[in-house]
């Protein structure tokens, strides 16, 4: 699909695929909470794990971060680019759905400067859902022929290469550096 009828997906409350550094992930609005469910459903996962938010800049993703909560070293570890891509582990406000955040009061967010998602996230005017596309039990895609096998001929994909990432995002708490999940 080209980037116009991918945005149109979007709005209209749908899942697509598309690459990021490691693999390609699964994403949607992530204020529509019908695109939510769709996701959840196709993954199986359950509402209580939350969801990891990208974006290529800060600002898609500030709506979702409780800013009181950081200190300037916060903000300035949040924005500094990693050596591997790196989610992190951040207070949502409270104004946050429980769809994003599941059973937390936290949210996981990733600047992410993939083409594909910048193209995406830009022209559409919001962040992302990211969630590894795959189905249960079965590895992440790592590309479109591995998307289409998966998930069939006409699931919405931007075909682009993945990015150079081995792995798939570290995750670490930003405020304690605690790692949930290793890259």
């Amino acid at each position: 699909m080209n980037t116009s009828s991918l945005i149109q997906t979007l709005k209209a409350g749908q899942v697509i695929a598309y690459p990021t550094e490691a693999v390609f992930g699964l994403g949607c609005d992530p204020l529509n909470q019908s695109a939510v469910q769709k996701l959840l459903v196709l993954k199986q996962r359950p509402v209580e794990k939350g969801l990891i938010l990208i974006a290529p800049r800060l600002a898609f993703l500030l709506p979702f971060i409780d800013e009181t909560q950081l200190s300037e070293a916060d903000w300035q570890r949040l924005q500094t680019p990693t050596a591997s891509p790196t989610t992190w582990v951040v207070p949502a406000k409270s104004s946050v759905p429980r769809f994003l955040t599941g059973q937390f009061n936290s949210i996981a967010v990733r600047i992410c400067t993939h083409p594909a998602v910048v193209e995406l996230c830009e022209n559409a005017g919001f962040a992302l859902t990211s969630t590894s596309a795959n189905l249960t039990g079965l590895a992440p895609c790592k590309t479109a022929v591995e998307i289409r096998t998966q998930f069939g001929e006409d699931f919405p994909l931007f075909d682009a290469p993945v990015g150079g990432a081995e792995n798939p995002s570290e995750i670490r708490d930003l405020l304690t550096n605690q790692l949930f999940r290793k890259g």
